[in-house]
C-alpha cells in the first residue's frame, strides 16, 4: 500500500510518545456496577443509531485520513485501513479478529481485497444483522438465511459476524487461539479495562502475531480545565471511560507482553476534517429529533460532535495509529 513519503516509519518513530509512561497509568477507572451500566448503554446506543451511522457514513463507521483536500471521506476513511495495513506489514490471507467490527466496513475491505480470512464481534446484534446482511450482498453466497457467525466468502478471503462482549473475547476464543492479527479500530476506546484487553489480545494472538489499533485520546499534561471543557464533554457525549494518552496504551501492551512493532504515529490533523464533516451532516431536523427521543445521551452525543472539533483545534483531543507484536 503505497502512502506518502512523509508518513514512512522513521518519521513515526521520531514523532512518537515516550514509552516510558508506567507510572502515568490510569487506575481502573470505572467500579464494576458502573461498567455493565456503560455497557449496556453502549449497545443500546448501537442498537438504535446504527442505521443512522450508515446513511451518514456508509459502511466504514471511523475517521478518514485526508492526505488531499479532494478526499472525499469514502476515499480517506480507505486511506486510514491502507495506513494501517502498510505500518503493521499484515500479510495476505491472514486470520483476524476485527474487534469493535461495526457494520462489517473493514472486515470486508480486509476480505475482498487482501484475501484475509477475518472474524467481526461487536457488542451489538443489530450490527451483527447489518453486517451479515451487507456482506452476503456483495458475496457469491446463494442462499438466502445465513446462520449467525457463519463465515461469507469475499474472493480469495472471508468474513462472519459474532455478538460478543469484547471483555470476554480470550475465554470465548480460547480454543480458537492463533490469530494472526487483533485488529481494533476507535474502539478500544469504549472499553472500560483495557489492561484486559491487552492481556487477551496476547493470549489469542500466534506468535509473531500483530496487534493493530486506531484509537482516539486524550492530549498529555492537560489543565483541569482543558479536560473540563475538551474531554469530558467528548466521553460523555461518546459513551467512553476516562480517554487514555498514547503512552498509556504502550505501557499496556508491554505488560501484556507485547513489543512496539510500530511506535504510535499521530495522525490527528490528517483526521480531523472528519467532524467537519460530520458535523455537516448531523444538521438533519430528523436526526436531532431522534437524538431528542434518546433523552440526555441522543443529545449529548450530537453536541459532542462540536466538542470533538474544538479539542482537535486545541491540540487536547489526539488520534493515532499503532502497531505490536507477539515476539
Amino acid at each position: 500500500m503505497a502512502t506518502p513519503s512523509k508518513h514512512d516509519n522513521e518519521g513515526a518513530e521520531a514523532s512518537a510518545p515516550a514509552a516510558d509512561s508506567r507510572a502515568k497509568l490510569p487506575a481502573s477507572p470505572v467500579e464494576p456496577t458502573t461498567i455493565e451500566t456503560l455497557k449496556a448503554r453502549i449497545r443500546h446506543h448501537y442498537e438504535l443509531a446504527s442505521e443512522y451511522y450508515y446513511s451518514l457514513w456508509g459502511e466504514h463507521i471511523h475517521h478518514g485520513y485526508f492526505l488531499s483536500p479532494t478526499d472525499t471521506k469514502e476515499v480517506a476513511q480507505i486511506h486510514l485501513i491502507s495506513l494501517l495495513l502498510q505500518r503493521s506489514q499484515l500479510g495476505k490471507g491472514s486470520r483476524i479478529l476485527d474487534v469493535g467490527c461495526g457494520i462489517g466496513g473493514t472486515s470486508r475491505y480486509l476480505a475482498s481485497k487482501h484475501d484475509c480470512h477475518v472474524t467481526g464481534i461487536t457488542i451489538s446484534g443489530k450490527q451483527v444483522e447489518m453486517a451479515t446482511n451487507l456482506t452476503t450482498a456483495v458475496s457469491s453466497h446463494t442462499e438466502e438465511n445465513v446462520a449467525a457467525g457463519e463465515a461469507i466468502k469475499l474472493g480469495n478471503g472471508s468474513a462472519r459476524f459474532l455478538e460478543l462482549d469484547a471483555e470476554t473475547m480470550g475465554d470465548f476464543f480460547a480454543d480458537q487461539s492463533g490469530f494472526d492479527c487483533v485488529w481494533i479500530s476507535e474502539a478500544m476506546s469504549h472499553l472500560p479495562d483495557k489492561a484486559l484487553f491487552f492481556r487477551n489480545a496476547f493470549k489469542l494472538l500466534r506468535e509473531g502475531g500483530k496487534l493493530v489499533i486506531a484509537d482516539w485520546f486524550r492530549g498529555e499534561d492537560l489543565t483541569e480545565k482543558q479536560v473540563g471543557d475538551d474531554i469530558k464533554p467528548i466521553e460523555d457525549g461518546m459513551l467512553l471511560p476516562p480517554l487514555c494518552t498514547q503512552p498509556n496504551y504502550v505501557a499496556f501492551a508491554k505488560e501484556a507482553g507485547f513489543g512496539v512493532f510500530c511506535a504510535p504515529f499521530d495522525i490527528s490533523k490528517d483526521v480531523a476534517k472528519t467532524w467537519d464533516i460530520s458535523w455537516s451532516l448531523v444538521q438533519s431536523p430528523s436526526l436531532w429529533a431522534f437524538a431528542v427521543t434518546q433523552g440526555r445521551d441522543g443529545i449529548a452525543f450530537l453536541q459532542a460532535f462540536l466538542a470533538m472539533r474544538r479539542g482537535y483545534a486545541n491540540g487536547t483531543f489526539r488520534y493515532a495509529v499503532m502497531v505490536f507484536g507477539k515476539i
